[in-house]
C-alpha cells in the first residue's frame, strides 16, 4: 500500500470507520494535505451519525413521544448521508472543498489531526 496518493487515502477515509483508521495510519506515514482534509471531515460526519444513532436508540425506549421525536430525527440522518456523499465526491475529485454547514467546523475541531 506504499505509494498511495493523497486522493486515494482521502477516498478510503469515507469508507466506514475501519477505512478511516486505515486512512489515518496511511496518512501518518506519508502526509498529504488533501487526505488530512478529508480525514477530518469524514471523522466529523461519522461521529455525528453515531451520536444521532445513540440519541434515536435512547428515544426509542420512550413510548409514543420518544418514537415521534425519533422519527423527526430521520431527516437529520438523510442530511448526514448527503454530506457523506458530497465529501466522497470531493475526495474522488481531489478537492479540498468544505461540506456545507459542517466542513469548516470539522477542520477547526480536528485541527490537531495533521
Amino acid at each position: 500500500m506504499q505509494g498511495m496518493d493523497g486522493k486515494t487515502v482521502a477516498i478510503i477515509s469515507y469508507l466506514t470507520f475501519i477505512g478511516w483508521v486505515i486512512a489515518f495510519v496511511m496518512n501518518s506515514n506519508n502526509k498529504s494535505q488533501v487526505a488530512t482534509y478529508h480525514i477530518r471531515q469524514s471523522l466529523f460526519i461519522m461521529l455525528a451519525a453515531f451520536l444521532l444513532y445513540v440519541v434515536q436508540t435512547m428515544l426509542s425506549f420512550i413510548p409514543y413521544l420518544g418514537w415521534v421525536v425519533s422519527l423527526l430525527l430521520v431527516p437529520v440522518g438523510l442530511v448526514l448521508l448527503v454530506f457523506w456523499i458530497m465529501g466522497l465526491i470531493y475526495a474522488i475529485n481531489g478537492k479540498e472543498k468544505p461540506i456545507p454547514f459542517i466542513g469548516e467546523t470539522a477542520q477547526q475541531l480536528f485541527s490537531n489531526i495533521k
